[in-house]
């Protein structure tokens, strides 16, 4: 459990996409796949993937197409690797290391409320003691995991099988540095606001599914939208800022000099691909064209619609 919990966030959850990611209504129609093949001046370079931080089965059931592309490159590339020390890292981030607990940072009433919420996450007791303020709003604000395999970490691991070199973007220390030095306030306001919102979380997270196999970011721009609209305007701000266009520029530096040497697939959340600070665009500033291709899902080969009527469990993209 403790891992599966763990290995959730090393990519961004649905409250991080949905809190950093915001899109502009303005991006052409061409803009708004999720999958790209890259090339610079006519020479393949590899492909860039926007993925969703989920277990549901269908979007870890890879179209027999995909195998062949993800072979043709050397390098892959997410935003962070899900190897044990990261992991172990990331517990101690996750905790308060001097002494002090959550209940002294967030009061006994907010704290008992957080406690309960928490025992459908089977988090044990003395971490939810010991837990920091952003890292119990982050925990209750996606479904509790089931298996852990979401989809960025099966991508690593059919990497890794394939012998593709697999290497982060980010280190564990850049990528949780927004959620560190985020104010107090701010963390207090997104905690109330995860307590309020828990019991719907798996809907929202379904929802977000749904339109992620559709390959619609239209529809993932408005539910991001909707939950913005909950944000004070600073809170929103600084997602903005520290959290996705930070992080876009931080990864784009990271691929670059992997792109002058090798093929590389770069994996990282979809919403972190769109907007004039986003993946894309930053590619295409960097001299790379992007043909956008079909999402690489056996459930959306079918004119890139998801099937229906299969039964799938989700837990848990800027």
């Amino acid at each position: 459990m403790q891992i599966a919990m763990r290995l959730r966030f090393l990519a961004p959850p649905v409250l991080a996409l949905l809190l950093a990611c915001g899109f502009g209504a303005a991006h052409a129609q061409q803009d708004t796949a999720l999958y790209w093949e890259l090339s610079r001046g006519g020479v393949p370079a590899g492909y860039l993937l926007g993925t969703i931080h989920s277990e549901d089965p269908r979007v870890l059931d890879f179209s027999e197409a995909f195998a062949g592309q993800l072979d043709a490159n050397q390098v892959f590339a997410m935003e962070l690797v899900p190897n044990l020390p990261t992991l172990n890292r990331l517990t101690e981030y996750m905790h308060y290391q001097d002494g002090t607990t959550l209940e002294q940072h967030i009061g006994a009433e907010r704290f008992a409320r957080v406690r309960a919420a928490l025992g459908e996450y089977r988090v044990p007791p003395d971490w939810i003691e010991r837990m920091k303020v952003w890292a119990a709003m982050m925990t209750l604000s996606v479904p509790p995991p089931k298996t852990g395999l979401f989809m960025d970490f099966s991508l690593s691991l059919r990497a890794a099988g394939a012998g593709l070199k697999v290497v982060g973007l980010e280190t564990l220390e850049q990528q949780l540095s927004f959620l560190e030095q985020m104010p107090a306030e701010q963390q207090l306001a997104l905690l109330d606001h995860a307590l309020a919102e828990y019991d719907r979380v798996v809907e929202a997270h379904d929802q977000m599914v749904e339109s992620y196999l559709a390959g619609d970011l239209n529809a993932l721009a408005g539910q991001v939208d909707e939950q913005l609209a909950e944000l004070t305007p600073e809170a929103r701000r600084y997602f903005m800022a520290e959290g996705i266009d930070a992080r876009n520029q931080r990864m784009m530096d990271a691929a670059a000099p992997l792109l002058q040497d090798s093929r590389v697939f770069i994996a990282v959340g979809a919403l972190h691909l769109p907007g004039d600070n986003g993946l894309i665009a930053l590619l295409r500033g960097q001299g790379f064209e992007l043909s956008p291709l079909p999402l690489p899902f056996s459930a959306t080969e079918d004119g890139g619609q998801p099937a229906k009527g299969r039964e799938h469990e989700t837990a848990d993209a800027p």
